[in-house]
């Protein structure tokens, strides 16, 4: 399940207030793997599911009681950060 659904799931309708959007995944230490470059599977990965970032961060209600999620998104490279 992608983590949009289980926010869709989670959260009252029209209570979702995303934050960081515009965070997006940086390869500060310049990861190295036999496979192609951490940098195009990030580019992949976020092609792939329109997101940024492996986690989508946010604030809602759950039964009319505020709360802050964080959610996962295994589709997004196995949740790498």
């Amino acid at each position: 399940m992608s983590s949009s659904k289980r926010i869709e799931l989670s959260i009252d309708p029209g209570t979702w207030n995303p934050m960081d959007e515009d965070m997006v995944s940086a390869d500060p230490i310049k990861f190295h793997s036999r496979e192609e470059p951490y940098k195009n599977r990030i580019d992949s990965a976020q092609k792939m599911t329109g997101l940024t970032d492996a986690v989508q961060t946010g604030t809602g209600q759950v039964n009319g009681i505020p709360v802050a999620l964080g959610v996962m998104d295994f589709q997004f490279m196995g949740g790498s950060m």
